[in-house]
């Protein structure tokens, strides 16, 4: 909601920290460990010390509001961009060993995927608050928790009544036994792309449906608590209220975020319990004879828990998947809970609106903040 919110005054500044705790980190892996005898493992210490302090004073830097010039911008992004070359460079030099030509290529190559991905990823969680986000849903997530149980239990029998049947036939338990678990990855992923595309049609309606009151006995209570607070409010709104103020793309996608990352991560905790709960089925109804003949054979086991067939938790994980689908669809079309849910963060949604409208109100009034030397 910043305006006039952009890559070299406001996103670079933020990502400074994670960029440059990948760069030292990658520069950490040339310090010769096998050199240092006894003491590598201080060396190493020592070098994770470094790099967590790079970290942690670029981030008290960056939270205070660090301001680049247009040649620090440069510098940086040029550095940051020589980093894949500059590694292997002194790799050479430290280990003095030559590679053959196309392992060099080869190892130059995935340099630039990795450091070409953490860009964009460091870019993508910057712009859009993701880490923020993320942090705000997990706390509201007990909150949220009873709301899920209570859908969970009107939503279950009606999913279990399609599902049980499933559950006990040897067809899929024998398809589950074969079935790999990157080819069921992709399965789970398809449900959730599914409720993704399901949430973005629902919470674009809910944001729809937020109204804008603007007048100033709302504006005051909005902006209590916020450097906003002494603003005058009167003087801004002669009118009685202040005009709405469209949002760009990048702001609406923003609230759908905030919307859709509680949403999600209310359905994983679904999920999870849905896992356990067919795990528990499974163990204490289809016996190591029952699977054996369901599967016409040996069943195979799960590396990590022996005793259970892979085919039972490939199982618990296709129906947890579908059922998280199942019942993030559905809570978002119960009115009552859809009322519940979205009650609190709605709220939030307005209040966030109302103070957009007071600051953008001060600051066309406000004299214009001094441009940084170049």
């Amino acid at each position: 909601m910043i305006e006039g919110y952009g890559f070299a005054t406001h996103v670079l500044p933020r990502m400074l920290p994670s960029l440059a705790l990948v760069a030292v980190a990658s520069l950490a892996w040339l310090v010769p460990l096998r050199a240092a005898g006894s003491r590598r493992w201080v060396l190493l210490g020592a070098v994770i010390v470094a790099t967590v302090a790079v970290r942690w004073v670029l981030g008290a830097f960056a939270r205070r509001g660090l301001h680049l010039t247009r040649r620090a911008t440069v510098v940086i992004l040029v550095g940051y961009a020589l980093m894949p070359v500059a590694v292997p460079l002194l790799q050479l030099a430290v280990d003095g060993v030559v590679t053959p030509p196309g392992e060099g290529v080869v190892g130059l190559v995935g340099f630039v995927i990795f450091f070409a991905a953490v860009f964009a990823g460091t870019l993508l969680a910057t712009t859009y608050g993701l880490g923020a986000l993320l942090g705000r849903a997990v706390r509201h997530t007990i909150y949220d928790l009873r709301n899920s149980v209570h859908l969970l239990g009107r939503a279950l029998p009606a999913l279990l009544f399609v599902t049980l049947f499933l559950f006990f036939t040897g067809e899929l338990w024998q398809a589950m036994n074969r079935l790999g678990w990157w080819r069921l990855a992709l399965v789970v992923a398809l449900f959730a792309a599914v409720t993704i595309l399901a949430a973005a049609a629902r919470l674009r309606e809910e944001i729809g449906r937020v109204e804008q009151d603007l007048s100033p006995p709302r504006l005051s209570a909005a902006c209590q608590g916020t450097p906003l607070a002494d603003a005058p409010i009167d003087e801004l709104a002669p009118d009685g209220s202040l005009a709405p103020v469209p949002l760009n793309g990048r702001q609406s996608r923003n609230l759908l975020l905030v919307l859709a990352t509680r949403q999600l991560v209310q359905a994983a905790v679904v999920g999870l319990v849905l896992f356990t709960f067919f795990l528990v089925l499974g163990l204490l109804v289809v016996t190591p004879e029952t699977a054996e003949q369901w599967i016409g054979g040996e069943p195979a086991r799960s590396a990590l828990f022996p005793a259970v067939p892979v085919a039972l938790l490939r199982n618990a994980t296709l129906f947890a998947g579908f059922g998280s689908m199942y019942f993030a669809v559905t809570s978002m079309s119960d009115a009552d809970h859809r009322r519940q849910f979205f009650a609190s963060i709605i709220d939030d949604v307005e209040r966030t609106l109302a103070v957009r409208a007071v600051y953008l109100a001060v600051r066309d009034i406000a004299p214009p903040e001094p441009a940084p030397r170049r």
